[in-house]
């Protein structure tokens, strides 16, 4: 980064260790530097415990640091979207919709309302203002998470551990000794407002414990499970076949019926699908490139055409568990073109 003639960046303080880096180089890089955190849910103790260590960073700095209350704009863009989906037989994905909406949309707007030219956070992600490309540490590349992210707002992100590994970031934190314990504290990768399990979520909205029918293909009843909202694509267990002696996973989901539809693995198998709701960074009507279908699986090489809004994805190669709601992102080698929802 070149140094930044004092122009104020807002950046995104969870009370973590790559938050906190995030703010110490900014600050060393020139920026004038606030801090906020984002309340997005009411999870008892979590956001006290979290601030606290916010503050000390910003003590340590001499900086401020902004508590934002977000929760209601968080519920009804992204809890009740999360909630909705699973209800909708689809496999959400609540952290792509918050990118979009609140970390890097109602935080945008809160860093214009205190003059913040910039915002920033502790993303493993590269950005130079006008793409967003995968980080470094391959490990911890978060660039899937924000494919959805509008393409007007680039200009204004910084990540400064896109070219960091994190355990030099956790290196880096350890020799500050007011900073310890932040790089030795756990991490979390779950969902923020997931405690255990999705389903402990989902029961606090509806009953998610209806049996009702295993079918196959064909439409024939071949089995039983336990409610179609304790399962996603591509599931292997938790539910009866009659008779089966070759495994069976979930191929698709039937809220309308509480049914879900099984077969063998090879069944999973996918070579063409559709994604709407498309966020690309450039002006594309037809182009090859790779594409992942969820965050944690090897993106493949796909020929993209899209019309009326809606891509057409034939792939090079299949994929298996193709889940309708989850998220689809291309990329370009290292470079994200966007992505969109797959259905």
């Amino acid at each position: 980064m070149a140094k930044a003639n004092g122009k104020k960046v807002l950046v995104g303080m969870s009370g973590g260790v790559d938050s906190t880096v995030t703010a110490i180089l900014l600050q060393q890089e020139g920026y004038e530097v606030e801090g906020v955190y984002m309340k997005l849910h009411h999870k008892a103790g979590y956001h006290e415990e979290n601030f606290t260590k916010a503050q000390r960073v910003a003590d340590y700095l001499g900086i401020k640091v902004h508590f934002h209350d977000l929760s209601v704009a968080f519920k009804e863009e992204v809890y009740d979207y999360f909630v909705q989906s699973y209800k909708e037989g689809l496999t959400p994905n609540p952290c792509v919709m918050c990118n979009r909406t609140i970390k890097f949309g109602k935080m945008v707007d809160f860093a214009d309302s205190i003059g913040a030219e910039y915002v920033a956070t502790g993303h493993y992600i590269q950005c130079d203002g006008a793409f967003i490309y995968a980080a470094k540490d391959a490990n911890k590349d978060q660039s899937y998470f924000l494919c959805e992210v509008k393409k007007e707002v680039l200009p204004r992100l910084i990540f400064p551990l896109g070219t960091w590994v994190k355990s030099d970031v956790k290196a880096f934190a350890s020799k500050i000794e007011v900073l310890q314990d932040l790089a030795t504290q756990a991490e979390s990768s779950e969902i923020c407002f997931v405690e255990n399990s999705y389903d402990e979520v989902l029961a606090k909205h509806m009953d998610i414990d209806i049996p009702g029918e295993t079918v196959d293909t064909e439409g024939n009843v071949i089995g039983t499970h336990k409610g179609y909202m304790h399962y996603t694509i591509g599931k292997r267990r938790g539910f009866f076949v009659n008779g089966a002696h070759d495994p069976h996973f979930v191929l698709a989901i039937k809220p309308e019926n509480n049914q879900i539809v099984v077969g063998t693995k090879e069944k999973l198998e996918e070579h063409q699908f559709n994604v709407k709701q498309l966020n690309l960074f450039d002006e594309l009507t037809e182009f090859d490139c790779h594409v992942k279908v969820r965050y944690r699986t090897t993106a493949v090489r796909c020929h993209v055409h899209i019309k009326d809004g809606i891509a057409n994805v034939t792939l090079k190669e299949p994929v298996f568990g193709l889940a309708k709601g989850q998220i689809a992102a291309f990329y370009d080698n290292d470079k994200l073109l966007g992505g969109g929802v797959i259905c």
